[in-house]
């Protein structure tokens, strides 16, 4: 029994906590930083004012995550983003691919409390933030509603991941809301006043068939007259949740402080949105359907964007500019809705893409006046132009996870996020990044303390890309099809196509490149051939001319007729991919992007993959074959396909694919660092989308390693990661590390995935 006498006030329970580094926002970003940061050796403080993590990505919200990939809708081939969120979405493929957000919540969760290093503090909103100096943040102010519990949280570093800045803004730092002009960075795509200065919040509602009917009776706030959304006519019975973003309000408010405003109006639209499916007669197939939720709090898209040392202008996602601080990379398109939302005249949202991924500096991820305050997610250093592409939750992830290895550098070395500018510190910075696994533009890896660049190096077999063969499906040209095949230097191979026509007609192929040898966009045309097909099925000799002055992709396109059937490949293959000139219109692509004003950004075509199933490989003879799928691919510091596929792959006939490195004399080995390859190409949507697969085909699923007696020291089943860590404890002294791929996942009944390493790292 607990019994106080009465008195004149009590203070709450307050617990005082220390650590290396405070994040504040438990969104992807926040989680994210404090995953990397955690495991990279420094104690790190979570602080997240929801019951959940993952912010809009969290079952409060349920909006899928994406980034650079952008739904396979654009030229941005294997760009998903590596590190902690590329461990994230494939542990989500395989645990969740039917995208309930429930079960993301607990790998989101499971992650973090994994981790020894992390103190995570659910429920729990900072409220005020205690200065040591005009530039310098001393601790954080929290209270925990749930346990009437308030927290003095202290760290010499801290990160604001918490979309609307709430500790930068009360720490001082420099912040803007709403558009720059056009003069102050040149962007042409800055909007005018009357398309609005700030992107609205949305609120999702889910679903269910119950099977019987079911009437609807709506709230007496509902919306009562469904034309006042000028596009209410795209409304339906069968999309739900996230299909439905552009539910969207709030955008000439203030997206800070208006938030229950906001809500309160998106409430009114979901269920008039409702009952117009229900009650409206116009859908009949609603009539056993029932809402099975609707969101309690909004999505935010913007509110405030923090000023660091430099800031993130249309220019660098449009031209990709390079940077000497670059830490991370986006790619979604340049995504600007208007103020006015869903009930807008405009369509709902402006994408333009850009011909490939852009470089994100450090210098955007720290605040210009306030010395110990990272900045992560949604609100780093950009130009709300650039803010269009880089707000997105991959992108977001990404950049935070820098965050979270530069606070670790900085613990280490007693330093402020601002002496990591350094050349010197930089590259520590970014190498420790490319480590695990956090692809930067342009970077190699280059680690002196890797055992396996000194080893020889000697396989059981390599992949030589002499045939793709005809054993696939024959399907009509549509769609003009390419097939990207990574070619080294020198002359084109002699390619054999194998086609039928069901009349006499002609076919017209083109050979094109990418004018950026990093870019997986066809923009600049080597060759074109006008073929004569006869009618019936035939082979198609295709002997180009051209040579590559460096190593590229190519493109093999074949441009649609409705009269010719290509003949398709079940083989797939690392780094080896077939695109088609389809249309998008989820991410604005409509085959081609051409914009109508000088508005900054590039003309030119969309070519993309499909999903599987579909998407297979263009059948093809080669010759001679394409030999750049060796050994040393696995350090050459690369740990995804480029402009070359940067793996070794097996032969497809090779019944046991052995990577085997030998050194002179006996080495002492406490770990081994395996990179897979998870096809960096796909999106994973998080929600909604349901994957046909819980790994990607391409995976080794099964791998042994062996030491120089050919003992087992290692056996790994059901991977489905693409970065694999492997400790021993004790070391192991030997003189060879063998590794035998023993299972694919894609070969489960037939052998069509040859088996492939993308990196090997010893310590």
């Amino acid at each position: 029994m607990i019994r106080e006498q009465a008195t004149d006030k009590r203070t709450p329970k307050t617990i005082h906590h220390s650590a290396d580094l405070v994040v504040t926002g438990g969104g992807l970003a926040g989680v994210c930083c404090s995953i990397t940061a955690a495991r990279a050796g420094i104690r790190v403080i979570l602080v997240q004012d929801r019951p959940v993590l993952g912010g809009n990505s969290s079952s409060e919200v349920r909006l899928w995550v994406l980034g650079a990939t952008s739904h396979m809708g654009n030229n941005n081939r294997w760009a998903r983003e590596g590190g902690v969120i590329d461990e994230l979405l494939l542990e989500n493929l395989y645990r969740n691919p039917e995208g309930n957000p429930l079960i993301f919540d607990t790998i989101l969760l499971e992650k973090v409390v994994s981790e020894p290093n992390i103190t995570l503090l659910l429920n729990t909103v900072v409220y005020e933030v205690e200065k040591l100096a005009p530039d310098t943040i001393s601790s954080l102010k929290a209270y925990c509603s749930q346990n009437s519990t308030a927290y003095e949280l202290v760290a010499p570093l801290f990160c604001d991941a918490s979309g609307d800045g709430v500790v930068g803004f009360q720490a001082g730092a420099a912040f803007r809301m709403g558009a720059e002009s056009q003069e102050e960075f040149g962007e042409k795509f800055a909007p005018t006043a009357e398309y609005g200065e700030l992107l609205g919040h949305s609120l999702y509602f889910y679903t269910k068939d119950t099977g019987r009917p079911v009437r609807f009776v709506p709230p007496s706030y509902a919306l009562d007259d469904i034309t006042k959304i000028p596009r209410y006519r795209r409304f339906n019975a069968q999309e739900y949740g996230c299909q439905l973003w552009w539910i969207e309000y709030g955008g000439r408010l203030d997206t800070v402080h208006d938030t229950e405003t906001i809500k309160w109006e998106l409430w009114k639209v979901v269920y008039g949105v409702w009952n117009y499916i229900k009650n409206s007669g116009k859908f009949p197939e609603a009539d056993t359907m029932t809402l099975e939720w609707v969101g309690q709090i909004p999505g935010k898209r913007e509110s405030r964007r923090f000023e660091g040392d430099y800031m993130l202008r249309q220019q660098d996602v449009v031209e990709q500019r390079s940077h000497p601080d670059a830490v991370a990379f986006g790619g979604w398109s340049i995504d600007l809705h208007p103020a006015d939302g869903v009930f807008s005249e405009k369509p709902g949202c402006n994408q333009w893409h850009s011909k490939g991924i852009y470089s994100i500096p450090y210098r955007c991820l720290y605040s210009q006046n306030i010395s110990n305050l990272f900045l992560a997610g949604r609100i780093i250093s950009a130009s709300h132009v650039a803010f269009g592409s880089s707000r997105v939750m991959a992108t977001g992830a990404h950049v935070a996870q820098a965050v979270g290895m530069a606070a670790a550098l900085c613990t280490s070395d007693h330093l402020l996020p601002r002496d990591l500018t350094a050349p010197a510190r930089m590259q520590t910075l970014q190498q420790q990044l490319l480590k695990t696994g956090q692809h930067i533009p342009g970077l190699h890896l280059r680690d002196s303390q890797d055992l396996a660049q000194q080893a020889q190096l000697s396989v059981s077999s390599e992949f030589v890309l002499n045939e793709l063969p005809p054993n696939g499906p024959l399907m009509p040209l549509t769609d003009s099809a390419a097939q990207m095949l990574p070619l080294p230097v020198g002359p084109i191979p002699k390619l054999t196509a194998f086609v039928t026509a069901d009349r006499d007609t002609t076919l017209i192929v083109e050979l094109r490149r990418s004018s950026k040898p990093f870019n997986h966009t066809p923009d600049i045309t080597l060759e074109t051939q006008t073929l004569a097909l006869r009618k019936g099925r035939q082979e198609v000799q295709l002997s180009f001319t051209s040579q590559l002055d460096e190593p590229q992709y190519v493109f093999v396109m074949f441009l649609k007729n409705p009269h010719v059937q290509l003949q398709y490949s079940e083989v797939r293959l690392t780094g080896v991919l077939s695109v088609f000139n389809k249309t998008n219109p989820a991410v604005s692509n409509y085959g081609k992007q051409e914009p109508t004003e000088n508005i900054g950004v590039d003309t030119f075509e969309f070519w993309c993959p499909q999903r599987r199933p579909a998407g297979q490989n263009i059948a093809l003879r080669i010759e001679p074959g394409i030999r750049l799928f060796g050994a040393e691919n696995v350090r050459n510091g690369l740990q995804r396909p480029l402009s070359q596929p940067n793996a070794w792959v097996a032969d497809l006939t090779d019944p046991n694919p052995t990577l085997a490195l030998n050194w002179p004399e006996t080495k002492r080995i406490q770990q081994v660092e395996l990179f897979f390859d998870s096809d960096y190409d796909h999106p994973l949507e998080t929600v909604i989308m349901i994957h046909p697969e819980t790994a990607s085909p391409f995976c080794v699923s099964e791998y042994v390693l062996c030491n120089d007696q050919q003992e087992r020291i290692s056996t790994v089943t059901n991977n489905h990661q693409s970065r694999n860590t492997i400790r021993f404890d004790p070391p192991i002294d030997t003189t060879s590390l063998t590794i035998h791929l023993k299972r694919v996942t894609g070969n489960k009944e037939t052998k069509t995935v040859p088996a492939a390493l993308m990196e090997v790292r010893c310590y």
